[in-house]
C-alpha cells in the first residue's frame, strides 16, 4: 500500500467517478485536488462536494499498489505474474471440472465502456453469460419495463430539454442531493420559469423544497399511488385522446380498469391525501409538456418492473412521450451505469442491448470478434444477486471489478457467507474493501484520474476520460489488466491485443449498433449521444418521436395491480427505507476515505418521525439499535417530521454495520432487482452499557 505519492500530475479533461450526471473534472495544480471544467453536462464547470473531493482517493495513502494473494488465511503482497498465474490456474480448474457457467463476472458501473466491454467479451469467449453490473441493483426494473414498452431502457429525453417542461413529476428521486448539477442546471431553470413540480417521496428532502405538491407515499405502495393518478386522469377527462389514437393500444380496456378503481381507497392505501393526488394529476396532465424524472425509490422493489409500467401509463395517457420537455427520464446512479449495460455487461444482452438468445445478434458480434457464432453462449446467464445465491454451489469462482457487493447487495450477512463459499474470489479495486477482505486474489485497480476511455451518462451522452496521472507504484491500469486476463483465461490472446482504449472503442462501436457512428475525435471534449448510427451527423436527443425504439408506432397501456411488499410489517415494526446524501456515494468505499466528506457528513443517523420516537421512547441524539431477522446495526436517532410516520430512513453507506445487513433479497420476477426500499425493522434505544 502507498505510503507516499511522488507521481507527476497533469491536468486533463476527465469525468467525475461518482453519479451518472457526467460532470467534467480534472486535476487542479493550484489546489492539489480536483476541480470542474466546462464539460458537456456541467457547462459552467460547477461540481458538487463529491466532485471536489474526487482527487482525495487518487493519492490516498491506503491505495493498493501491488497484488495480494491469500496465504495461510492472510492477504500478502506478491508479484503480478504470481497473482495472474493463480487466477488463470484457479479459473481454469473450475471451468475444466464444472464448466464455464461455474464462473461469474461482476463488471463495474464505475469503470469505462472500454473496460466493461473487454470484461464481458472475456466472459463470453470463456463460454458463459454470467456477467452483470450494479445496474441490476438500481434501475434494472426501469430498463426492463421501458425496453418492453418503448424498445429502449434509457432516458427518453436530453437533460437540456427538461428546461422546457411545464410540469415535472419527480418520483422516488432526490436530485437536489443525489444529482445536484442536474437539479441546479436543468430542473431549477424550469421551476424558475414557472413549471409545476410534484415530488413523490416518503421523506421531505432538499428536492421537496422546490415542489408545489408533495405526495409522501407509504414505502411499498407506489402502484396504488400511480393507479390513483391514472384513475383521476381518466375519470376527469384528461386523457390525450389524439395521442392515444395515434400511438397507444388498449385505451378502452385501461379506461375500464381505471373506472373500477376507487381513488379514495387507492390513496388511503398509499398513505396520501386524495386532494393532493387530484391536484398532482391535474398539474401533470394539463401541462403542455410534462416530464417524469424517476429514481431508485420507484425501481428498488420486488415488484419494481410493475411499478415502472404503472408510471409509463401516465406518460402515455397524457401524450407526454416523443417531444421536448416530456418523457420518462431515469436518473442513473454510478457514472457509467448506462454505458456498462450498453456495451454488454449484462447476462441476457449482448453489446447494443441485443438478446443473447438471438442467433443473428450472436452472429453479428461473433463476426466482429473473429470467432464462430457457436463460440458464444446462447443461454442467459445469472444476474448479480442470482449469482451470489449460487456461490459455492453452481458458481465456484467469481471475478469482481471495482464493485463492493459485500456492502451493496441485500442481506449482507448471507452475501458474506456466499463470498467465503467460493473456491476462488478475485477482486480488482483501489482499496482493500469489505469484498476484498473475502478474496483469494486482490488486484490493485486504477482511479478515475489514471484511466482513458469513455463513459455514458444518464441522458445517453458518451464522454471521454483522459489520464491525469499514472497509477501508483506497481499498480496497473484496469484495461491493461483485463486484457491480460482475457488473453490468459480464454486462450485467445489475439482477441485482447489492443493498442489502448481508442482501439477498444473502435471495436466496441462495430459491436454496439447505437454507438456505430461515434469516434474519439468526434467526442473530443464534448459528447456524442446514442443512438448515433453509422453515417449520421449526430445522435438523437429525444427518443420515440414518431416510432418507438423497437420500430413500432404504437405501444400498449398496461393494467398493473398492487403487489404487497415482501416484508410483512408486524405491530412492533417500522419500515426502513434507504438512500444517500450529497456527500457520500454507493458503498462509501471511496467517499468514506475522504476526510473532507466525512467531516461534512460523517454522522450515522436514523431519521424517525416524532410520533414513532415518542412511542419508542427515543430522543433526538439517542443511540438506537435497528434489527430484524437478517441482521442488526446501530445509529444515532434524528427525530424529524421530514420522514413519514411508520417509516425510518438511513443511508446505505455510513452505518456500521451498513444498512444492507437489514435489507431483503426477494427479487423482482422480471428484472431480478432486490427490494431495498421496504424492510421491516425493530428500533430500540441502546443505553450506555449496550443494553436496550
Amino acid at each position: 500500500m502507498s505510503d507516499s505519492d511522488d507521481r507527476e500530475f497533469t491536468p486533463a479533461e476527465s469525468v467525475c467517478p461518482f453519479c451518472g450526471v457526467g460532470c467534467g473534472i480534472r486535476y487542479d495544480p493550484d489546489s492539489g485536488g480536483a476541480r470542474g471544467w466546462r464539460g458537456p453536462v456541467n457547462t459552467k464547470g460547477e461540481v458538487c462536494p463529491k466532485g471536489v473531493a474526487a482527487w482525495d482517493v487518487v493519492d490516498h495513502p491506503d491505495r493498493l499498489t501491488a497484488p495480494l494473494v491469500r496465504e495461510d488465511g492472510d492477504l500478502v503482497e506478491t508479484t503480478w505474474d504470481d497473482a495472474l498465474d493463480r487466477v488463470e490456474s484457479a479459473f481454469g480448474s473450475v471451468v475444466a471440472e464444472h464448466g464455464p457457467d461455474a464462473v461469474s463476472v461482476f463488471a463495474s458501473s464505475n469503470c469505462t465502456n472500454e473496460e466493461n466491454y473487454v470484461l464481458q467479451k472475456c466472459a463470453r469467449l470463456l463460454g458463459t453469460n454470467n456477467v452483470d453490473n450494479c445496474a441490476r441493483l438500481c434501475h434494472s426494473s426501469t430498463v426492463a419495463a421501458m425496453r418492453d414498452r418503448f424498445g429502449a431502457g434509457a432516458a427518453t429525453n436530453s437533460l437540456d430539454d427538461l428546461r422546457e417542461a411545464d410540469a415535472l413529476l419527480v418520483v422516488g428521486a432526490n436530485p437536489a442531493e443525489n444529482h445536484p448539477v442536474i437539479f441546479r442546471s436543468y430542473i431549477l431553470p424550469a421551476l424558475r420559469a414557472g413549471a409545476t413540480m410534484i415530488h413523490v417521496d416518503p421523506r421531505e428532502t432538499a428536492t421537496t423544497a422546490g415542489a408545489d405538491v408533495h405526495l409522501q407515499v407509504r414505502p411499498g405502495y407506489d402502484i396504488s399511488l400511480l393507479n390513483a393518478l391514472a384513475a383521476v386522469v381518466v375519470g376527469d377527462g384528461l386523457v390525450d385522446e389524439a395521442f392515444c389514437a395515434d400511438r397507444v393500444d388498449g385505451l378502452a380496456a385501461f379506461e375500464r380498469f381505471a373506472a373500477g378503481l376507487d381513488v379514495d381507497e387507492e390513496a388511503a392505501r398509499a398513505g396520501v391525501d386524495t386532494a393532493d393526488i387530484r391536484a398532482a394529476a391535474h398539474a401533470y396532465a394539463t401541462a403542455d409538456r410534462a416530464a417524469i424524472v424517476t429514481g431508485m425509490g420507484v425501481s428498488q422493489h420486488h415488484y419494481g418492473t410493475a411499478t415502472v409500467h404503472a408510471l409509463l401509463n401516465l406518460a402515455l395517457l397524457t401524450g407526454n412521450v416523443g417531444r421536448r420537455g416530456t418523457g420518462v427520464n431515469p436518473l442513473r446512479g454510478q457514472n457509467n451505469v448506462q454505458g456498462a449495460s450498453d456495451v454488454g455487461a449484462l447476462p441476457d444482452r449482448l453489446p447494443g442491448g441485443r438478446p443473447v438468445t438471438d442467433p443473428d445478434a450472436r452472429a453479428a458480434v461473433a463476426d466482429v470478434w473473429g470467432v464462430a457464432p457457436d463460440d458464444l453462449p446462447a443461454d442467459p446467464g445469472l444476474t448479480e444477486v442470482e449469482a451470489t445465491h449460487a456461490f459455492g454451489d453452481d458458481v465456484r469462482a467469481a471475478f469482481v471489478l471495482g464493485e463492493n457487493p459485500a456492502v451493496t447487495e441485500p442481506n449482507a450477512g448471507r452475501v458474506a457467507d456466499a463470498l467465503d463459499a467460493l473456491e476462488c474470489l478475485v477482486v480488482q479495486d483501489l482499496f482493500r474493501t469489505e469484498t476484498a477482505d473475502h478474496a483469494d486474489v486482490v488486484l490493485p485497480g486504477s482511479a478515475w484520474a489514471e484511466r482513458g476511455g469513455t463513459v455514458t451518462n444518464t441522458d445517453r451522452q458518451v464522454i471521454r476520460m483522459r489520464p491525469n496521472a499514472a497509477p501508483p507504484a506497481d499498480a496497473r491500469r484496469d484495461l491493461d489488466v483485463l486484457c491480460d486476463l482475457g488473453a490468459r483465461l480464454t486462450g485467445r490472446p489475439e482477441a485482447f491485443d489492443y493498442d489502448g482504449p481508442e482501439a477498444v472503442f473502435e471495436e466496441l462501436t462495430a459491436a454496439t449498433p447505437p454507438y456505430a457512428g461515434m469516434s474519439y475525435a468526434g467526442i473530443d471534449t464534448g459528447s456524442q449521444r446514442w443512438p448515433f448510427p453509422a453515417g449520421a451527423d449526430e445522435g438523437t436527443a429525444v427518443l420515440h418521436r414518431t416510432t418507438f425504439a423497437n420500430g413500432n408506432r404504437r405501444t400498449p397501456l398496461r393494467v398493473v395491480d398492487h403487489v404487497d411488499p415482501a416484508d410483512a410489517v408486524g405491530d412492533d415494526d417500522l419500515v426502513l427505507t434507504t438512500g444517500r446524501v450529497i456527500e457520500h456515494f454507493n458503498s462509501g468505499a471511496l467517499t468514506r476515505r475522504s476526510d473532507r466528506l466525512v467531516r461534512m457528513r460523517g454522522d450515522e443517523t436514523l431519521q424517525i418521525h416524532p410520533d414513532d420516537a415518542e412511542v419508542l421512547g427515543v430522543a433526538d441524539g439517542d443511540q438506537v439499535r435497528i434489527e430484524n431477522d437478517r441482521g442488526r446495526t446501530t445509529a444515532v436517532a434524528e427525530v424529524t417530521p421530514a420522514v413519514r410516520p411508520g417509516t425510518v430512513f438511513a443511508t446505505f453507506h455510513t452505518l456500521a454495520p451498513l444498512a444492507n445487513a437489514l435489507t431483503g433479497d426477494t427479487l423482482d420476477p422480471v428484472a431480478k432487482i432486490p427490494e431495498y426500499k421496504h424492510s421491516a425493522v425493530r428500533v430500540r434505544v441502546v443505553t450506555t452499557d449496550g443494553a436496550e
